[in-house]
């Protein structure tokens, strides 16, 4: 029987950390004791090493049940790049492959397998499943399971029975980041698991900043936010697919590295576009809530939901795709009151019952109180979510930023609600803005609203600036803009109790306290994070399966130059150091050591590394590659010649040396095999010392 001592080393010398994560120790011990189980942990809380090390140590192969398809795949590369045994069997998969992977499933070379829960309606692989030696099964996603679940799967709850009917399954493990108290009860009901073995770690992200912005103009904000992080990978959440395109249009037309995700788009441009987005090819996804689950990719820094969700919990999940490596990200929610009608519109539309309905307006409600409380952000969700801890306020979100005091704006917004009664509430923000700064615009004198008092009134300030105060009274309840496709400003009651001097106006400034973090050395590391993106070009994974960004931040900050040095780093253990770790050490000790160019391509060199890769990862000429190799050589170095130069080659390019009399690069080209190339020949020449 496995201990817990061995899930240690595993732990150490497959996934380079030294101690375990809360909750991940205890899910592990009762694998090991054989008990069923239910992990409830944050977005990044490392649910999946609970079952990985479990499947690492026990005999047979390990069931993992994911609604999934993009999170299979990362898993299984991730699995594949420190030497598990690992694939998975789901729809994307051809006939020839299917076939193949199911007669290896029912051989047994598998650790692990992943699997769709559709696939259990198919009494082909319930059959070959039900002949196989099963380690184990674990649900991951779990709340998929639950009928009271935000994103309840009927063919994952289905499965349930189906498990019951298999001839020995020694134990199970559910694991999800979104439960609420309810969920929790539901599944430990289908899957037979005790409260003591119910492990609820919590839903805090301490590395997550929560903001919410009333009143700005999105686009703008947008645009302004992306262009201020363009080295940084980032998801943008519309509500909508026609936002999603006009978003996506707009970062395009700005030169931003963007991808796009919705329902209707095709299922190979879904595909393409999120490849586009996981390889960092593009910076930013900017998509509707059907892009996202099962995305494993850990360098995400920030999330903008342009419009406020249904409820917290897809809130709460999908903000929590930022920062899955610890690392500190942004989570930034636009709120107009308009997003309320639109979501009321869209559970109107649903399918759902009307006690369903009424549970969605519910959630509806606590998602708006989130949008308007003064209390801090995090606070407020986990009391949503029953966390009965003691938390103190986290001190990064908006409100405890802004701080306790507010600004009196009374006299402000009696100038805007002034001009917005004097236009006769016919017109938007834009143009109204425009008079209130004394703008000289065509439109101002042709509707000869350069006459109105109210013209020029807050010169003082930007168009921009004024606009955003307009909309900052619309989120306030000050102004309604109806729900027409050209929002037209109109005045509410409280408005005129502003007018009439019966209310003030106090407001708090509205900040961001950006996540940032700038202990280690940058340039370092983007040259580290230009040299993962070479490699995982060259195995075809997502950057993010070679390091976190955690663990390069961590080679910046404490620029290793040793085997040991690194092995220190979190995220580096013993089988990725044997892989990777050379090619960072060199990489590390070429930015803060007077190592020469060439002397960079040699120590590669000497990792046996081809030529043709090093070029890749160096971002050089192949036959700079090998001048680099002959300057060694002439240093005085071993560069072993039989395995870069073929003897047939060699001594066809030592017969037109013979006959030219002398080293002349040209001239021995001109007699050559014209596929010799230059390097061939500077090799050759090297080898044979002829000068």
């Amino acid at each position: 029987m496995a201990t817990f001592e061995e899930s240690l080393d595993i732990l150490k010398r497959y996934f380079g950390y030294d101690q375990f994560r809360p909750g991940q120790a205890e899910l592990i011990r009762r694998s090991l004791n054989k008990e069923n189980s239910l992990g409830i942990m944050p977005t990044g809380g490392g649910k999946s090493l609970c079952y990985q090390i479990p499947g690492m140590l026990e005999q047979g192969t390990a069931l993992i049940i994911s609604p999934l398809i993009s999170l299979m795949k990362d898993q299984v590369d991730s699995l594949l790049t420190i030497g598990i045994k690992a694939t998975y069997i789901n729809s994307t998969l051809t006939k020839e492959d299917y076939i193949e992977r199911m007669q290896q499933m029912q051989r047994g070379a598998y650790d692990f397998v992943y699997i769709a829960p559709e696939r259990f309606d198919h009494h082909g692989f319930f059959d070959a499943v039900s002949r196989i030696n099963i380690s184990f099964i674990a649900f991951d996603e779990a709340h998929c399971i639950s009928q009271w679940g935000h994103d309840f799967r009927p063919s994952y709850r289905s499965i349930v029975e189906r498990i019951k009917q298999l001839p020995l399954v020694p134990f199970i493990m559910a694991l999800t980041a979104t439960a609420t108290p309810e969920v929790i009860k539901d599944i430990q009901s289908l899957l037979a698991i005790s409260d003591e073995n119910t492990i609820n770690t919590g839903f805090k992200r301490d590395n997550l900043h929560f903001h919410i912005l009333k009143g700005q103009d999105k686009q703008t904000f947008i645009k302004d936010y992306v262009s201020h992080h363009a080295t940084d990978s980032g998801i943008i959440y519309c509500p909508t697919r026609k936002n999603v395109e006009l978003v996506h249009g707009m970062l395009l037309k700005k030169g931003v590295k963007v991808a796009y995700y919705h329902a209707g788009l095709p299922e190979d441009k879904r595909v393409k576009e999120q490849n586009k987005f996981i390889t960092d090819e593009a910076m930013v996804m900017v998509a509707t809530n059907a892009f996202g689950m099962g995305i494993d990719k850990s360098n995400v820094r920030f999330v903008i939901h342009h419009s406020m969700p249904m409820n917290i919990e897809s809130y709460y999940q999908e903000a929590g795709r930022a920062g899955r490596d610890g690392e500190p990200s942004d989570c930034v929610l636009l709120f107009s009151p308009q997003d309320i009608q639109l979501q009321k519109f869209l559970i109107e539309q649903s399918q759902l019952d009307d006690e369903k309905k009424q549970q969605e307006y519910k959630k509806l409600q606590s998602m708006t109180s989130y949008c308007y409380t003064d209390q801090c952000l995090i606070r407020y969700m986990l009391q949503y979510f029953k966390d009965t801890r003691a938390h103190n306020d986290c001190e990064m979100c908006t409100n405890c930023t802004a701080g306790t005091e507010k600004v009196d704006r009374t006299v402000d917004a009696q100038k805007v609600l002034s001009c917005v009664m004097r236009m006769n509430q016919r017109f938007g923000a834009t143009l109204t803005a425009k008079v209130l700064k004394g703008s000289k615009d065509q439109k101002i004198k042709q509707f000869n609203f350069d006459q109105l008092s109210t013209y020029g009134l807050m010169k003082h300030l930007t168009e921009k600036q004024i606009t955003q105060f307009i909309h900052l009274l619309v989120a306030e309840g000050y102004l309604e803009t109806g729900d027409q496709r050209f929002p037209v400003l109109s005045l509410t009651q409280k408005a005129v109790d502003v007018l009439k001097n019966k209310e003030s106006v106090w407001l708090r400034q509205q900040t961001i306290k950006e996540a940032e973090v700038t202990d280690y050395n940058t340039a370092l590391f983007d040259t580290l994070r230009q040299l993962r993106k070479a490699i995982s070009e060259e195995e075809h994974v997502p950057p993010y399966v070679i390091f976190s960004d955690a663990t390069l931040r961590d080679m910046a900050r404490h620029t290793p130059e040793t085997k040991q040095a690194m092995l220190t780093i979190k995220g580096v253990g013993e089988r990725k150091f044997d892989q990777y770790g050379s090619l960072f050490l060199a990489a590390i000790m070429n930015q803060t050591t007077d190592l020469k160019s060439h002397e960079l391509t040699l120590h590669y060199y000497k990792q046996a590394i081809a030529p043709e890769k090093i070029a890749r990862i160096r971002n050089i000429n192949l036959e700079t590659v090998y001048d680099h190799l002959i300057t060694a050589y002439e240093d005085g170095e071993a560069i072993e010649f039989k395995s870069l130069l073929d003897e047939e080659i060699e001594a066809h390019i030592l017969e037109a040396y013979e006959e030219v009399g002398e080293p002349r690069l040209k001239a021995i080209k001109d007699m050559v095999f014209d596929e010799i190339d230059y390097w061939m020949i500077k090799l050759t020449l090297a080898k044979n010392n002829c000068v």
